[in-house]
């Protein structure tokens, strides 16, 4: 395979990709929280919104759709905090827990940089196939180590950001502020990361071979 005869799908493909996954994942949860919130009350906002993550698990087996690791990782991970939002009975330890794991994630996402291993190569080729000429190129190489330090540096700001709202704010202060804050961010970092993408594979194609 040469460099001609590879192609980067268009960005337009992967926003179109992406926004459904927000709207499931994001968007959706916050939207069954605050509505059983207001009709249900906090233990029945918590279980509404375990449900609701079930609700999609069980959509994929019985469509016979493959359930990526991470999302299994992410039920699993949603069950704990319920468990212990519920025992507790604190929505502080519920919106805690997952920003420490997510600053977790961040450190992980250093190390690999420093194996020379970045962890996005990986999640990348989850989603898109790159031949392996492309993977070998020093450029993409390079490309792969900066954003994934882009992205260790945009989780740990928005869990830390996260976490002060959570113990010094109000719940809905925090909801209020925390989503839409944090999808901004998530957001404009995943566009540049995709254009800046495209521009290294389009300067690769251009390459003499």
């Amino acid at each position: 395979m040469s460099h001609s005869s590879f192609a980067m799908p268009r960005l337009t493909a992967l926003i179109k990709q992406a926004v459904p996954r927000l709207l499931e994942g994001v968007v959706a949860p916050l939207a069954v929280f605050y509505g059983a919130y207001a009709l249900l009350g906090q233990k029945g906002a918590l279980v509404a919104t375990l449900g609701w993550v079930y609700l999609g698990l069980l959509w994929r087996i019985a469509r016979r759709i493959r359930i990526p690791g991470t999302m299994i990782f992410a039920t699993l991970a949603v069950t704990a905090r319920t468990a212990v939002g519920l025992w507790t009975g604190d929505l502080r330890i519920y919106w805690i827990q997952p920003e420490v794991g997510t600053i977790c994630v961040s450190m992980v996402l250093l190390a690999s940089v420093r194996m020379r291993r970045p962890l996005v190569e990986r999640l990348t080729l989850d989603y898109i196939h790159l031949p392996s000429f492309v993977l070998r190129h020093e450029r993409v190489r390079r490309f792969f180590a900066r954003i994934t330090l882009l992205w260790a540096f945009v989780l740990l700001v928005n869990s830390s950001m996260s976490i002060w709202l959570a113990l010094h704010e109000s719940d809905a202060t925090y909801l209020l502020v925390r989503t839409p804050t944090v999808a901004a961010v998530t957001g404009v970092a995943f566009l540049g990361s995709a254009w800046a993408f495209r521009r290294v594979l389009r300067r690769l194609q251009d390459a003499p071979a």
